[in-house]
């Protein structure tokens, strides 16, 4: 029950953070967003620096759980077509509901991380079905060094998603498959 009550403020951090930002992150703001009485949250998360802590550690298991289910649920992408879909399918998840709130919460906890050592060693990205995939991909395709290339072409495609998460656009399929064709190179 303890642990229940823990994620249900973890997710009610993120839906505050995405809706208010980091100065709106409260503990009596997600008292509210969870529906708890006043100092719940006080009571499970002692500080800001805890209540970020739980939040980050959450939004993060929640994408590499999203991550690591497309990533199952997908074939393996055998062309550059299907692997342009599959990031397409993916940006298009994280620009729209829920997705596109965890986006806005976690674009302000990378932020929050160029000060907080612990954030960022969170946050660091880790593998994945979805990024062994991407590695798998670029490697048949005689790729070299597909570990870095992997890395750089996932960061790209997240500053794609920034950019077009911050004016309010979708990224066309025309920038991913630059993307793509720029990491086979």
């Amino acid at each position: 029950m303890r642990e229940e009550r823990r994620t249900v403020l973890a997710d009610a951090a993120i839906e505050v953070l995405a809706d208010a930002g980091m100065r709106g992150l409260t503990h009596r703001a997600v008292d509210r967003a969870a529906a708890l009485p006043d100092g719940t949250t006080s009571a499970y998360f002692r500080t800001r620096a805890a209540l970020l802590t739980a939040l980050v550690r959450r939004l993060v298991a929640r994408d590499q759980a999203e991550l690591q289910a497309a990533g199952e649920a997908t074939p393996a992408p055998l062309t550059p077509a299907e692997l342009v879909e599959g990031l397409d399918a993916l940006n298009r998840r994280r620009l729209t509901g829920e997705g596109r709130r965890r986006s806005l919460a976690r674009y302000a906890c990378a932020v929050e991380s160029v000060r907080d050592p612990e954030l960022r060693e969170i946050l660091v990205p880790r593998d994945n079905a979805g990024s062994e995939a991407v590695r798998a991909f670029l490697a048949s395709h005689g790729v070299t060094d597909p570990d870095a290339r992997t890395r750089t072409l996932l960061a790209c495609v997240d500053g794609l998603l920034l950019d077009h998460l911050l004016n309010g656009t979708t990224p066309s399929r025309d920038a991913l498959e630059g993307l793509v064709a720029a990491a086979l190179r």
